[in-house]
């Protein structure tokens, strides 16, 4: 299955795109690192991994003040941020300016792993959270899995559009959709039909997304003063491996 669907995202010239390996991943269920080692077995290059450090893609020289508050949210205190999580933003804005707002800022992106980057391996220990709101049947309000496509149907105007891009059918896409909908009972997306017509987010739902990430960063933030009072001084104590980094 993963040969099947490498060759059938790879483009003419054997190569597959870091976003399409992605995507191969997500589609078979796998880790990237089996993409990547699968690719390099049938001789399929990955390309286009570039986010600071990896590719061949031009910089640009103006981003949004915007792109570098995001990356300040998603980067530890070291201003280190995720490859998944920087992929992320780079679908909400574009890739050029993302990476330009990495160099310029002093970010640094970690664990691109495709199998092919071969990162050194960091003595650290991190706390990670994961939040979703729920009523009282236990039925998803809101959480960040499924309201992700929501955000990239506001930027590309097409729950299809936006469904590929998740690496998911149509049906499934609207199905997130509709579960939240009804969970929330509230209209979430509005469709306009006719040439120039298309799919948009209601004021409603950007409002529970705008509160929804304000929760989740406070959370996040707590958490990790916690972890670092608790676990790193408490339990790790003075040990250089962790008083280098924090």
């Amino acid at each position: 299955m993963i040969k099947e669907l490498i060759k059938k995202y790879k483009n003419d010239e054997n190569k597959l795109t870091c976003a399409k390996a992605y995507v191969v991943a997500k589609k078979a269920g796998v880790e990237t690192a089996i993409i990547g080692k699968m690719a390099d077995e049938m001789g399929v290059r990955i390309t286009d991994c570039g986010l600071g450090q990896f590719g061949k893609i031009d910089f640009t020289d103006s981003y949004e003040e915007e792109i570098v508050n995001d990356l300040n949210k998603i980067a530890d205190n070291n201003k280190k941020v995720f490859c998944k999580d920087a992929r992320k933003l780079a679908e909400k804005y574009n890739l050029k300016k993302v990476r330009s707002a990495i160099k310029d800022n002093g970010f640094d992106v970690i664990y691109c792993e495709l199998g092919i980057f071969k990162e050194k391996k960091r003595n650290r220990a991190f706390m990670k959270t994961k939040v979703w709101i729920e009523n009282q049947k236990k039925e998803l309000l809101f959480g960040k899995g499924k309201t992700e496509i929501l955000e990239i149907i506001e930027k590309e105007g097409s729950i299809s559009k936006a469904a590929e891009k998740m690496g998911l059918n149509y049906k499934k896409a609207w199905s997130h959709i509709k579960i939240l909908q009804q969970n929330l009972d509230d209209e979430l997306v509005t469709v306009e039909k006719g040439v120039k017509g298309g799919t948009y987010l209601t004021p409603k739902a950007k409002e529970y997304i705008e509160i929804f990430k304000q929760l989740e960063k406070e959370i996040q933030e707590f958490a990790n003063k916690r972890f670092k009072e608790l676990y790193l001084k408490k339990l790790k104590g003075p040990r250089k491996d962790f008083q280098k980094d924090n």
